[in-house]
């Protein structure tokens, strides 16, 4: 047998442009469905022998995914675990950041080489799996070559798409309010606090704001920002989307717009100055990281990176609301391509990524907690990073309280999610009503989930 080969080094390249825009997905698309489908249903023909042989032979998996040179590690890391127990598997990785992932993607369809394993968020995968562009992994689930039983029912059914498990998920994560907590204790003030009504919420935030002079604000503007939005709606038992239409109605958006338009009146938020200013996603401008607000809506896992940015210590808690508008969300997923040539190697890979212990600690929380429970129990006990350990104990305390997940988004989730931002801008500067505003969105919103 020859010996097993390197890993290979990990590319870039440049942004091509944003990774959802619209451009790069037919793109993919249009790579994607060019390409012939190949399963393990191509060995049909071959006598036993033969396809002895080829399992026998070496395998070189390709796998793509964005992130950062941490991730990068991380996961390389994992993916040698992998071939010290199965020698002939090795891996050609491939890795860059998440501006122009998509475009890349489609690239490397159109050339005839897509991966045989890559990361996919919500943005896709309803969409993908909808244009058979991933494989169907409910057989490997039923037999448990894929084990999901240690994932949260929800988490695991959080990749189901027309009842099928299209995906599995790679970490999980879920919204949350980070809020700087040395900053309220020089003001005197106390913390947010789970459970808390919004009205409380931003009553909370305009006290911060006229304790402090005005020279903080108590919370960032979250109008635009579909995570908290979400949350608010099923806050009223509604949703984002049912199925493929919006799960709310224009009095709900105008409602949502209300809200912040009042707490931009108040003095709660940041001027649009300021707002404007971190439209980007780079950690080290977010006004809880420059002590512009006290309080700030990301990912649970985000809060490590901002707090490297800061001296002042950061801690999460629930977004305003009930915590059962919360669920075990996938952070992204692990998918195979459905025309792989290896689809069962590329499901054990997966497996092992899910379950193995050693793999849990090297991957970390960098993509979020384990979606295994038991590989997450292990790794939290050996984390030493203080951030680290506040976001694992703040996903822990609402474990317990979290709700049924949604279907994942349909297909044009991310373009819902550029109108909503677009939209909440357009009343922020004055340039719409709230009512106009509200009607057009709901208008092309749902014009998107029809296309």
């Amino acid at each position: 047998m020859p010996a097993p080969r390197r890993i290979l080094p990990t590319a870039r390249r440049s942004p091509l442009s944003r990774a959802d825009a619209d451009p790069g997905r037919r793109r993919l698309l249009t790579a994607f469905l060019g390409l012939p489908v190949l399963t393990s249903g191509a060995l049909a023909g071959c006598t036993e022998d033969e396809a002895a042989q080829v399992r026998d032979e070496p395998i070189e998996l390709s796998i793509f995914w964005w992130g950062n040179e941490l991730r990068a590690e991380n996961t390389e890391r994992a993916l040698r675990l992998y071939t010290a127990r199965n020698p002939r598997v090795t891996f050609k990785v491939t890795w860059q950041g998440n501006p122009g992932y998509y475009d890349r993607l489609a690239t490397q369809a159109a050339g005839g080489n897509p991966p045989d394993l890559f990361q996919i968020d919500d943005n896709y995968l309803a969409e993908y799996a909808q244009r058979e562009i991933l494989y169907d992994l409910s057989g490997h689930r039923q037999d448990h070559r894929l084990d999901l039983r240690q994932l949260p029912e929800s988490l695991a059914s959080y990749a189901e798409v027309g009842g099928r498990t299209m995906a599995v998920a790679a970490a999980q994560n879920t919204p949350a309010m980070a809020f700087n907590r040395t900053l309220l204790r020089r003001l005197g003030l106390p913390e947010p606090t789970m459970g808390m009504s919004y009205p409380e919420f931003l009553t909370w935030a305009g006290q911060v704001t006229r304790t402090s002079d005005g020279r903080v604000a108590g919370t960032m503007d979250p109008s635009g920002d579909y995570r908290p939005f979400w949350l608010w709606l099923r806050s009223r038992n509604a949703e984002l989307y049912r199925g493929r239409r919006l799960g709310f109605t224009t009095t709900d958006m105008v409602d949502w717009l209300d809200l912040w338009q009042q707490a931009r009146s108040d003095k709660a938020t940041p001027s649009l100055r300021l707002l404007l200013r971190t439209v980007d996603s780079d950690p080290s401008r977010q006004l809880i990281v420059t002590g512009d607000t006290a309080a700030s809506f990301i990912w649970s896992n985000q809060l490590a990176d901002l707090q490297s940015h800061t001296d002042d210590e950061l801690d999460l808690v629930s977004c305003p609301g009930p915590p059962a508008a919360h669920w075990a969300r996938a952070s992204m997923y692990w998918a195979a391509f459905r025309g792989t040539r290896h689809p069962d190697a590329a499901v054990d890979v997966i497996n092992f990524l899910t379950n193995n212990l050693e793999v849990g600690q090297a991957l970390g929380i960098e993509r979020g907690l384990s979606a295994n429970l038991g590989v997450r129990r292990y790794v939290q006990e050996n984390i030493a990073d203080e951030a680290v350990r506040r976001s694992a104990a703040f996903e822990a305390t609402l474990a317990d309280r979290f709700g049924p997940a949604p279907a994942p988004p349909p297909r044009g989730h991310a373009k819902v999610r550029r109108l909503l931002t677009a939209t909440a801008t357009s009343v922020q500067t004055g340039e719409e009503s709230v009512r106009e505003a509200a009607s057009r969105f709901v208008a092309e919103a749902g014009a998107a989930l029809a296309e």
